[in-house]
């Protein structure tokens, strides 16, 4: 650990923090606007309807994360995760800049594009390199991200406040153009202090020197070529039988949700079974792979916020004092901002007394929480069936309770994932976490396209499905812990 700490943390940590703040910031503003926009009609937005704007923002939302995975391989065979950040900040900058200025919607969908290129290249290196200013790993690693966490929400709040109320109070442009503005900082506050304070982190390609430090030469296996045959011809099936359409936006985020799970599947298959991973890491890798399943169902009803939610504000809810509808998705990040000591200082409380939930309940209980959130809304949706305006309390607590959910998840898993993962493929799985938000976005973009005025009546089903669910998977996973207890070699 470098020798200059701030508050009992190094430095390098605040400088990542602020980094990571300012691309929230963009990420989560441009994204609370961005529904609102496609489905706009009257001023100046792209007026598609409520299929094609869902699975429009799905597909953003879905790529913004995907593309992590190739992001992570990036960094770990080519670039190192410090350059990796700064082409990817670079990246989402010059896209939003795009977004910033009136245009033709091809124009638009190209800004969309390279803000989520950028985004894959920046989002699994930062937090690949907070893990590495933690060698030593334990409870001061899972305090940084805590952290960590916080500049990610604090970045949302401010985002969502300022571009927020710039996009539907001024003008949807000079919105997209406070999340460059906002990058921009982010560019600069890195610029001038990365090179101090993280010293030779994340500086060099970890695939490359894992091979340098390695006596045996690396092959690719047999069973990797076979995989990867068995996945082309896949897809080569999909788009014959005309599994896969491409004929429009809803159709081409379906087929793509398809892709995804099935790269997925064939990934996780040649990590564990053509990798030369030692048993220990083969089973760490497997619950990591359960994880990943219990992440998507998670993020497909927690990122509700930016689609089926958000539309649910903004034509079914009260909004107090005139604010502006996206507003509401500020809740999350004010409650994080609110509830991460607590929560936090329940797992020290806990750990103490040898009493700490595993991994896997964790898990299970953050999605017992989504589906609680999630029951309070199809009492909403029954008054907004009713013609009437919902109270705003239905999604207020629909929010508390679905960021308690998100506390026992999202820092867990990500400091699981750093911790689980075999070292030469840390970037690659940190990516792999963030397909699984991938997924969990376009379902939840996907999901929104039926919130259309002809389908109201449908409205509290709809929300009811996703509660079993939640519950049906939370389950599984209180059942699974039993027997996988040991698989994580005492790692919590």
């Amino acid at each position: 650990m470098s020798d200059k700490t701030l508050f009992g943390h190094p430095r390098g940590l605040f400088v990542l923090f602020f980094t990571e703040m300012w691309e929230r910031f963009s990420y989560y503003g441009m994204r609370a606007i961005l529904l609102l926009f496609l489905l706009d009609k009257t001023k100046g937005g792209l007026g598609l309807n409520e299929g094609e704007g869902g699975a429009t923002y799905g597909l953003y939302t879905f790529s913004v994360y995907l593309l992590s995975l190739p992001g992570g391989w990036l960094a770990d065979n080519v670039l190192g995760q410090r350059k990796a950040i700064w082409y990817g900040g670079i990246t989402i900058m010059v896209g939003h800049i795009v977004l910033a200025f009136p245009s033709t919607q091809a124009v638009f969908f190209l800004g969309l594009a390279l803000v989520a290129i950028g985004t894959g290249l920046l989002k699994p290196n930062i937090s690949s390199i907070v893990s590495e200013l933690y060698p030593e790993g334990g409870a001061v690693r899972d305090a940084a991200f805590s952290i960590f966490y916080m500049g990610i929400n604090l970045g949302s709040f401010l985002g969502i406040t300022i571009v927020g109320y710039l996009g539907q109070k001024v003008g949807w442009h000079y919105g997209f153009g406070a999340a460059a503005i906002a990058m921009f900082l982010g560019l600069i506050n890195y610029r001038i202090f990365a090179t101090p304070y993280l010293k030779d982190k994340g500086l060099y390609p970890k695939a490359k020197q894992a091979k340098k430090e390695s006596s045996v030469p690396t092959k690719v296996q047999p069973l990797t070529w076979i995989l990867l045959a068995a996945l082309i011809i896949f897809f080569v099936v999909m788009q014959v039988n005309g599994t896969f359409a491409w004929d429009s936006k809803k159709a081409v985020a379906t087929s793509m949700g398809v892709i995804c799970v099935a790269v997925v599947l064939i990934y996780f298959a040649n990590l564990l079974f053509a990798s030369g991973l030692s048993k220990i890491e083969m089973k760490r890798v497997a619950i990591l792979f359960i994880l990943f399943w219990g992440a998507v169902l998670f993020w497909a009803g927690f990122e509700q916020q930016g689609s089926s939610l958000q539309i649910f504000a903004d034509r079914h809810s009260e909004l107090p004092f005139g604010m502006p509808s996206t507003w509401f998705q500020n809740y999350n990040a004010f409650f994080i901002l609110l509830f991460a000591p607590m929560v936090g200082g329940v797992w020290v409380f806990l750990e103490k007394r040898k009493i700490n939930p595993p991994l896997l309940v964790k898990f299970g209980i953050a999605l017992f929480f989504v589906a609680l959130g999630y029951y309070i809304m199809v009492i909403g949706a029954k008054v907004a069936v009713q013609g009437l305006k919902a109270s705003a309390f239905v999604l207020t607590f629909t929010y508390i309770f679905h960021t308690i959910g998100e506390l026992c998840l999202s820092p867990v898993g990500l400091s699981a994932y750093t911790k689980l993962a075999p070292k030469q493929y840390l970037s690659q799985l940190m990516g792999v976490w963030f397909v699984a938000t991938a997924l969990g976005n376009l379902f939840a973009g996907l999901f929104a396209g039926g919130f259309d005025e002809e389908s109201i009546q449908q409205m509290p089903d709809m929300f009811m499905s996703i509660v079993w669910f939640c519950l049906i998977v939370g389950a599984i996973l209180l059942i699974l812990q039993k027997p996988l207890k040991n698989w994580t070699g005492g790692i919590k």
